[in-house]
């Protein structure tokens, strides 16, 4: 075996395009991300200081749920060297280990609420850029924020409730009592998301304090000892009372607005009734291909993966392309 010194640092690699995730994923924003995250590196304590002190390596100021954008053409990530992160004028925490692109590391780096974007910067939130941004950028900035949130969220031990300190290269926290010592690691909530059809109709829901005319797929949360499937077939018939029949797997999405995994599925309706049992949207209505064409209905954003499942049933019929439609694009709401 040969023996490492203290400062080794493995081989800087990328993930190459063919090995990334599914087509239908990679096409949903926030998804199909090119980083090596480095797992295996995480709590060698002597790499991760040499990573810190390369010149290559960049930091993504994030303020709570807000990134830090570079401003021009088009929002992309504020990619700090070392050097510079004394114009944000606010002390940060501890960085956060994202991984290694294109023989480059990344870290997010949270900063304090008074922390001050420098000239041609600003901090904001991802969910309204996203859709502007190179697919790799948005997902890295999606990682940063997640990790960031879950830190903010995680100062105190579940257990007994002292505090807890960073380790892992910011990927676990432990807890600081003698008596407890127990570690945490960053979790994601799983939420199922579909979008539900009967014969040349999709069903989508609106609440209250949506725009007028603004609709989505229907989601929730998934709860213990359900099946995604299960999951599927209880929301839907508790927003709309339709049962659903037979489900299958499209694809999912990082949803960090502000810890959620969106699993997406497409579904065929078994009831065509529809009754608002648990009272969670103002609205339901099986909607036609035409209604979109008209822009009776304003559809999910580009950015979300409920756009993606209702352009997946939109176009699954021959000759149409909800991207392509006329008269500016989709009807989306912005």
């Amino acid at each position: 075996m040969r023996t490492r010194t203290a400062g080794w640092l493995p081989p800087r690699r990328s993930i190459p395009v063919s090995e990334s995730l599914n087509p239908i994923a990679n096409a949903t924003l926030l998804s199909g991300g090119l980083l090596d995250r480095l797992g295996h590196m995480r709590n060698r304590a002597k790499w991760v200081d040499a990573v810190l002190a390369d010149s290559r390596t960049r930091f993504l100021p994030t303020r709570g749920a807000h990134n830090l954008l570079s401003l021009g053409d088009r929002p992309r990530p504020a990619l700090l060297a070392a050097r510079e992160l004394d114009v944000i004028g606010a002390g940060a925490e501890t960085p956060v280990l994202l991984g290694i692109y294109e023989e480059r590391h990344y870290f997010a780096l949270p900063v304090a609420d008074e922390a001050v974007a420098p000239e041609s910067m600003e901090f904001s939130d991802l969910r309204h850029v996203a859709s502007l941004m190179e697919p790799w950028e948005a997902s890295l900035l999606a990682y940063a924020r997640a990790m960031v949130l879950w830190h903010q969220n995680h100062r105190y031990c579940a257990r007994c409730g002292s505090t807890t300190t960073i380790t892992s290269a910011g990927h676990a926290r432990i807890c600081d009592s003698g008596d407890c010592g127990r570690q945490h690691f960053p979790k994601v909530d799983p939420a199922i998301i579909v979008l539900v059809s009967r014969n040349d109709r999709c069903l989508l829901g609106r609440q209250s304090d949506w725009p007028e005319q603004r609709y989505s797929t229907i989601a929730g949360f998934v709860e213990p000892g359900e099946s995604l499937e299960d999951a599927v077939r209880r929301e839907v018939l508790e927003e709309t009372g339709v049962e659903v029949g037979r489900v299958s797997y499209h694809s999912s999405q990082p949803w960090p607005f502000p810890s959620s995994l969106m699993l997406g599925f497409m579904a065929e309706a078994r009831s065509d009734d529809i009754e608002l049992l648990d009272g969670e949207l103002s609205e339901a209505r099986w909607v036609t291909r035409d209604d979109v064409r008209r822009r009776q209905v304003l559809l999910p954003p580009t950015v979300s993966i409920a756009y993606n499942l209702v352009r997946h049933w939109f176009d699954s019929e021959s000759g149409n392309s909800l991207d392509s439609l006329e008269t500016s694009g989709p009807p989306v709401w912005r």
